[in-house]
C-alpha cells in the first residue's frame, strides 16, 4: 500500500492522517481504572485471590471477616496501580513537553517573519509541534530537533546538503549527510513556501534504514518528473539538525506514525526459569489445597449428620438449604486460600526492581575510559543471569575495541608493513607513493574516497572525519598519511590534496554496501580528464570473483588468508574504467530500480551486478582491531562457571578463528580441535555435518579444546535442510565459531539453543546484533562505537565485555540464591499459619472455624512477615571476592539447586513441623477451659513470628544494620502493634495482649515452642555443615577461618534426558571408542593431523561428561 503526501496543500491531506501529537500514554483519566483492574485481573493468582474475597463476602461460609483478604487484596492492588499511574504519568509529562515545542511551518498568506541570518522574506508560522500535518513545509534552523518525518526539499548549502545527529534514533553519534532530491536543486529560497508537488510513499514502518518513495512537483518547478527519493532525502524524528544554518523539509509521517514511533511499544516480557519454577510449584500447592478442602469438607459434612446434631449447643436445623453440603467445603476454601500467599508477586516486583537498581549503583562496572555505567533496562529477570548456560557473543566491537588501525596492506603482489607491522612505516610503499607508481597511486586514492566519509575543518584547520564504518575511517586516515588527503565534499564533489596538488572527482553514483553484496562502489568522473571510474571495495569473495578474465587472483587470495591467519580484517580494492555510453545506458537502469517502490533493494542490487564486474583488483588492506582488555580472563573465568560460547560474526573465518584463539575462545594446536562444516551444495555440508557429528558424538574433550566451525552459507543449507542434525550438533558441542553470519541467522542461532531449554545471553554491540539480543532469554548490549542501537535494545547495556563476568557471576547468582530463597520463605509463613488453621478444625467439629481473628490474619500477610523477608535482598551467602576467586559455584544456580521440588518440599516439611510444634504446645497450654480462645489464638501466633524471625536469622549469611532492625525490630513491632489492638474494643482482641505479657505461663510457653521448633532445624544444619557440606559450605567456612581454599572436589551436573532421538542422519555408532583424527582446517597452512587427547578437568569442578547420542540430557522441541 501507498501513501500520497501532497506538498503544502492542507486541504488534500488534512483528514487523511493523523496529526503530529505523539501519545506514549497507556492510559487515560477515564478508562484508568477499569483498564488497570482488567490488565491485573487478567492474571490467574489474582482471580483466584478475587473469587476468595467475593467468597468471604458470603456471611454464611466465611469464617473470619472478610476484611482480612480484601485489605491485603486491595492494598496489592493499590500498589500496582499506583506504580502504573505513576510510570503513565511520565510518560505523560514527556510527551506534553514535545507536543507542545514551537516550530516553524512555511506558509503562504501568514504573518511574515524576518529569519535575520536570511536575505529573505519567507511566510512562516510558528506553531506547536502537535499541530503539524502531513504535507506541512517545516522550517528547521541549526541544533533544531526534528518534529516529525521530514523529506528534504531546501538546505542552507548551496549543494544540498546538510548533518544531522541520529543518536537519539540509533545511537550512533557521527554525523550524517542528508541530501535534497535532484528535483529541488537551484530552486529559489524565496519559492520555497509556493512550491507544490506529491510525494509517493509506502505506508508507515519502523525500518530506520529505508524510504523507497518518489517524488513528482508540479510545474512551474519541473515537468512532472519523477525523482526517486532514498533515506538519505529524509531527516527523521528526533534527529538533530547540525552545522547547518537552516534546513526545510515536507511532513510525510506525524505523531505515532513515525519510524521512530512505530518503533516504540512494550516489548513482550521474558519468563525467567525461576518465575517458571515458581508458578509450577503454585500449581502444585493449589491442587494439594484443593485435595484438603474436599477432605476437610466431606469429614465436616459426615461429622455434622454423626455427631453435630447431638450436641445440646449445635444449632443445626433439620432441613437446610439445597446448598448446605457445599457451605463447610467454602468454608476450608477460604480458611486455606492463604496456602497461595497473596504478597509474593508484589514481594517479587519489588526485590527485582532493587536487583536492576544494584546493577545501576555499581561502581565496579563503570567503565572508566567512556564514563559509560552499567544499566539494567528490564528489572524482572535478574535472577536468570545467574542461570546463564550459553553466551552466544558478537566478535567486532564486542571482544574488540573496534578501534580500527590500518597495519598492512598488499598493492600488486607486493606485501607492504610485513617486517615493520606498520605498513604506513615502510619505506617501499612510502617511495612508492612518492614516485607516483600507478597503481599504488589508484590503491589509496579508492582507499581515501570509496566511502561515506564527511571531512570536517576544524577551527584549528585540522581535517577530522565523521565516518558511520570505523573500516572507512582507518582507510581515509591511512590515506591522508600516504598524503592523499580527503579535505573537502562538496555536494557531489569530492577535494583530494596530494602532495601540493588538489584533485577532484565528481561522484556520480554511489553503490551502497548491504550485507548480501558485502562490497560497496562509487562511479566517479576524473574532473581533470573526464573519464568515468568504478571504485569498489570489499570482501574477497564479493571482489576477487569479479575480476577479469585473465587476472591472476592467487597472490591476493593468499594475501587474505595471510591477513587472516594474524587475525587482521581484510578488504579487497579494485577499480574499471566505463566508456561513456556504458555508464548511461546503466545510470538509466539504475534510475528506474531507484524509482520503484516495490522491492527496491533487490533490484537496486541486481542492476549493481551489471556494472561491478571485469574488475581490476588492486589489493588487499589489513586493519587491526584490537582485543578488549580482559576479554580471554572473562571467558576462561565464565568457562569455570560451567558456560558455553558461541561466537557468531560476520567476518572472515580465518580472522574469527585468530580472534577466538586470541582471547581463549578456543585451545591452539596442537590441543586445541576444529571441526569445519562447509560446503556450497546440500551434499557437501551434510557429509561435513555427519563427519562433525560423529567426531562430536564420541569425544571426551573439554569444551574449549574442539569447537566446530561454520560459515554462512553452510549454515544457510544446514538450518534449511538438516535443522535437526544442526540442533543435535548444538546440543552436544559447547563451543562454536560462526562466521559470515547474517542478522537473522544469527536470532535463528539463538532460537535453536532456546529450543532445547537452555538459558542462552546474546551479547553485542551493533545494529546488526539487535535481533539476537531479543532473541535470547537475556540481551546484553555493549555501549561501544557503532552506537547505542544494541544497548537500547537489550535487558542489560555495560561499557565492556570485561563487566560480564560480574554481571554474571556476582548480581546473577545473588539475584538468583535472593529469589529462591524469598519465594519459598514466602511459601513457608503461609503455610504455617494454614496448617494450624487446618489442626484446629479437628478439635472444633471440622466446621471450618478459624483459629486466628481478622485482624490478625490481615497484619500478619501485610505487616508481621514482609518486612524480613524483603531486607533478604541485602544477604550474601558469599563474599563477592570469593564467588569471583571461584566461579564453579555457579553451577548450583544452573542447576537449580536452590529452587526445585525437593527444596520446596523442605520447606514445605519444615512449615509442617512449626505448625504441629506450635499447635501442640500452644493447646496443651491454655486450651480446654485453661484460658480464653482469643488467648490460645495470640500464643499460636506469637509461636509463629517468634519462629518466622528465628528462620530467617538462621538463613540469613551476612547480617547489616538493617537485617537486624529487621528481624528484632519486626518482632517488637507485632508486641507494639498487639497491646494498640489490645487497647481497642472493637478489634476483637480487647485486653488479650495486656493480659497474656503479665503471665509467666505466656513466656514459658514461647520458650518452649522455640527450642522444639528450631532445635532440630539447628541439628540438622549442625550435620549438615559439619559432615556434609556443599561446596559453597566449605568456602563460607573458609571465609569465616580466614584460610585459603586447596581444592573444592569436583561436582557433577545433574543427568538432563532427552526423550527423542532428534537426529535424522543415520550414523553408525563405534562399538570402540577410537582415537578421532580430525585437521584443524583444511585450508589452514598449519593444518596437522592430530589425536583427540582426553581432556583435563577444570579446577575444583569436572566439566560436563559428553552426552552420547543414544542419552541426551535435553528434551528439544521440533523446529
Amino acid at each position: 500500500m501507498k501513501r500520497y503526501v501532497y506538498i503544502n496543500d492542507d486541504e488534500s491531506t488534512y483528514d487523511l492522517y493523523c496529526d503530529n501529537r505523539i501519545s506514549n500514554r497507556k492510559y487515560t483519566v477515564l478508562n484508568f481504572l477499569p483498564k488497570n483492574l482488567l490488565e491485573q485481573f487478567s492474571r490467574f493468582m489474582n482471580q483466584y485471590f478475587l473469587l476468595i474475597a467475593c467468597l468471604q463476602l458470603w456471611s454464611l461460609i466465611t469464617p473470619v471477616n472478610p476484611a482480612s483478604t480484601w485489605g491485603p487484596l486491595i492494598f496489592i492492588f493499590a500498589v500496582s496501580a499506583t506504580k502504573e499511574a505513576w510510570d503513565d504519568y511520565n510518560r505523560y509529562l514527556s510527551d506534553k513537553k514535545a507536543n507542545e515545542k514551537e516550530v516553524w511551518v512555511v506558509k503562504q498568506g501568514i504573518k511574515k517573519h524576518v529569519l535575520k541570518p536570511l536575505s529573505s522574506h519567507l511566510s512562516l508560522s510558528v506553531i506547536q509541534a502537535q499541530d503539524i500535518h502531513v504535507g506541512n513545509i517545516i522550517w528547521l534552523r541549526e541544533n533544531d530537533e526534528v518534529p516529525c518525518d521530514l523529506v528534504l526539499i531546501g538546505t542552507s548549502d548551496p549543494q544540498g546538503q546538510c548533518y544531522i545527529e541520529t543518536a537519539a534514533l540509533d545511537g550512533e553519534t557521527d554525523l550524517k549527510t542528508r541530501v535534497i532530491p535532484s528535483a529541488c536543486m537551484g530552486i529559489d529560497l524565496e519559492l520555497l513556501h509556493k512550491i507544490k508537488g506529491v510525494i509517493e510513499c509506502p505506508i508507515p514502518d519502523k525500518d530506520i534504514r529505508r524510504f523507497d518513495a518518489n517524488l513528482r512537483l508540479f510545474p512551474p518547478f519541473i515537468d512532472n518528473d519523477v525523482c526517486p527519493l532514498t533515506i538519505n532525502n529524509t531527516i527523521l524524528q528526533s534527529c538533530y539538525l547540525r552545522n547547518t544554518e537552516w534546513a526545510c523539509g515536507v511532513a510525510v509521517y506525524t505523531g505515532n506514525e513515525t519510524k521512530l514511533g512505530m518503533s516504540r511499544g512494550i516489548p513482550e516480557p521474558k519468563l525467567t526459569a525461576v518465575d517458571a519454577m515458581i508458578d509450577k510449584l503454585t500449581g502444585a500447592i493449589f491442587i494439594f489445597q484443593i485435595v484438603v478442602v474436599m477432605v476437610l469438607g466431606v469429614a465436616g459434612n459426615v461429622w455434622k449428620d454423626t455427631e453435630a446434631r447431638k450436641q445440646w449447643y449445635v444449632l443445626y436445623p433439620e432441613e437446610g438449604p439445597w446448598y448446605e453440603l457445599l457451605v463447610i467445603p467454602l468454608r476450608f476454601e477460604l480458611l486455606c486460600s492463604i496456602m497461595i500467599p497473596i504478597s509474593i508477586k508484589v514481594s517479587l516486583d519489588l526485590v527485582k526492581s532493587l536487583y536492576a537498581k544494584f546493577i545501576d549503583w555499581d561502581n565496579e562496572m563503570i567503565d572508566h575510559e567512556t564514563g559509560t555505567p552499567a544499566h539494567a533496562a528490564n528489572t524482572a529477570i535478574s535472577e536468570d543471569l545467574g542461570q546463564v548456560e550459553y553466551i552466544l557473543t558478537d566478535k567486532t566491537g564486542t571482544l574488540t575495541e573496534n578501534k580500527m588501525i590500518f597495519r598492512r596492506c598488499c598493492i600488486n603482489g607486493i606485501f607492504y608493513g610485513n617486517e615493520t607491522g606498520d605498513a604506513l612505516k615502510d619505506a617501499r610503499l612510502l617511495n612508492a607513493v612518492a614516485s607516483g607508481a600507478p597503481d599504488v597511486i589508484r590503491f589509496v586514492t579508492i582507499m581515501a574516497i570509496c566511502n561515506t566519509v564527511i571531512p570536517i575543518q576544524s577551527k584549528s584547520g585540522d581535517i577530522l572525519y565523521k565516518a558511520q564504518s570505523q573500516d572507512e575511517d582507518a582507510l581515509v586516515q591511512a590515506a591522508a598519511q600516504l598524503h592523499m588527503v580527503f579535505f573537502n565534499k562538496n555536494s557531489n564533489i569530492f577535494e583530494i590534496k596530494f602532495n601540493a596538488s588538489i584533485i577532484r572527482y565528481e561522484v556520480l553514483e554511489t553503490l551502497e554496501f548491504t550485507s548480501d553484496r558485502k562490497r560497496m562502489s562509487v562511479v566517479v568522473k576524473d574532473c581533470q580528464n573526464g573519464k568515468i571510474i568504478l571504485l569498489s571495495k570489499g570482501a574477497d569473495e564479493a571482489i576477487l570473483p569479479y575480476a577479469y578474465t585473465g587476472q591472476q587472483t592467487r597472490m591476493f587470495v593468499e594475501a587474505v588468508d595471510q591477513y587472516a591467519q594474524l587475525g587482521l580484517r581484510t578488504l579487497c580494492l579494485a577499480w574499471r574504467e566505463l566508456g561513456e555510453d556504458e555508464y548511461q545506458d546503466w545510470s538509466l537502469m539504475f534510475k528506474e530500480a531507484s524509482s520503484t517502490l516495490v522491492d527496491r533493494e533487490w533490484r537496486i542490487a541486481e542492476v549493481c551486478q551489471r556494472l561491478e564486474h571485469d574488475l581490476e583488483v588492486l589489493g588487499v588492506t589489513a586493519i587491526e582491531d584490537r582485543l578488549q582488555d580482559g576479554v580471554p580472563e572473562t571467558i576462561e573465568t565464565l568457562r569455570k562457571a560451567g558456560i558455553n560460547f558461541w561466537m557468531l560474526t560476520g567476518d572472515k573465518q580465518n580472522t574469527a578463528i585468530q580472534i577466538a584463539l586470541s582471547c581463549n575462545f578456543v585451545s591452539p594446536e596442537p590441543k586445541g580441535q576444529l571441526l569445519l562444516i562447509d560446503g556450497k551444495t546440500e551434499d557437501e555440508v551434510r557429509r561435513n555435518l555427519e563427519r562433525v557429528l560423529l567426531t562430536m558424538r564420541i569425544t571426551t574433550s573439554e569444551p574449549k579444546d574442539v569447537a566446530f566451525v561454520v560459515d554462512g552459507w553452510a549454515l544457510e543449507i544446514a538450518l534449511k535442510h538438516y535443522r535437526k542434525a544442526f540442533t543435535e550438533l548444538a546440543i552436544l558441542s559447547r563451543t562454536a565459531i560462526c562466521c559470515r553470519v547474517t542478522p537473522s541467522q544469527k536470532a535463528q542461532l539463538v532460537e535453536i539453543l532456546k529450543s532445547c531449554d537452555y538459558r542462552t545471553l546474546a551479547i553485542g554491540d551493533g545494529g546488526n546484533d539487535v535481533r539476537m539480543i531479543q532473541q535470547a532469554d537475556i540481551g546484553v548490549g555493549i555501549s561501544g562505537r557503532e552506537g547505542l542501537q544494541a544497548a537500547r535494545a537489550a535487558d542489560y547495556s555495560i561499557g565492556k565485555f570485561r563487566f560480564l563476568r560480574r554481571l554474571i557471576l556476582v548480581h546473577g547468582r545473588y539475584s538468583y540464591n535472593r529469589t529462591a530463597f524469598l519465594s519459598q520463605y514466602s511459601f513457608y509463613k503461609s503455610l504455617v499459619i494454614c496448617f494450624i488453621q487446618i489442626f484446629f478444625s479437628f478439635i472444633s467439629g471440622v466446621s471450618g472455624t478459624s483459629l486466628f481473628n481478622s485482624v490478625s490474619l490481615m497484619a500478619y500477610n501485610v505487616f508481621y512477615t514482609s518486612i524480613p523477608v524483603l531486607v533478604s535482598v541485602l544477604d550474601k551467602d558469599l563474599s563477592e571476592e570469593t564467588v569471583m576467586q571461584h566461579p564453579q559455584i555457579l553451577f548450583y544456580c544452573q542447576a537449580g539447586r536452590l529452587l526445585n521440588p525437593s527444596t520446596f518440599a523442605g520447606w514445605f516439611g519444615r512449615s509442617l513441623f512449626h505448625a504441629i510444634v506450635v499447635f501442640i504446645i500452644s493447646i496443651h497450654a491454655y486450651a480446654y477451659e485453661k484460658s480464653e480462645m482469643e488467648e490460645v489464638a495470640m500464643l499460636a501466633l506469637s509461636g509463629c513470628i517468634w519462629l518466622q524471625a528465628l528462620v530467617m536469622a538462621l538463613e540469613t549469611n551476612s547480617f547489616t544494620i538493617l537485617q537486624h532492625l529487621a528481624i528484632w525490630g519486626n518482632l517488637f513491632f507485632f508486641y507494639v502493634m498487639n497491646w494498640i489492638f489490645s487497647g481497642l474494643p472493637s478489634s476483637g482482641m480487647y485486653t488479650i495482649m495486656f493480659r497474656l505479657c503479665r503471665q509467666p505461663s505466656y513466656w514459658i510457653t514461647l520458650g518452649l515452642i522455640v527450642a522444639a521448633g528450631m532445635g532440630p532445624i539447628l541439628a540438622l544444619k549442625y550435620f549438615r555443615y559439619t559432615y556434609r557440606p556443599s561446596k559453597i559450605n566449605t568456602l563460607q567456612q573458609a571465609e569465616r577461618l580466614g584460610g585459603p581454599i586447596l581444592t573444592l572436589g569436583n561436582i557433577e551436573p545433574q543427568p538432563r534426558s532427552i526423550e527423542k532421538d532428534i537426529s535424522p542422519l543415520s550414523i553408525t555408532q563405534p562399538k570402540i571408542r577410537n582415537p578421532v583424527y580430525e585437521p584443524l582446517l583444511s585450508d589452514s597452512p598449519n593444518s596437522v593431523r592430530r589425536s583427540f587427547g582426553s581432556g583435563t578437568p577444570f579446577d575444583f569442578f569436572q566439566s560436563q561428561s559428553r552426552l552420547s547420542s543414544s542419552n541426551y540430557t535435553r528434551n528439544c522441541k521440533d523446529n
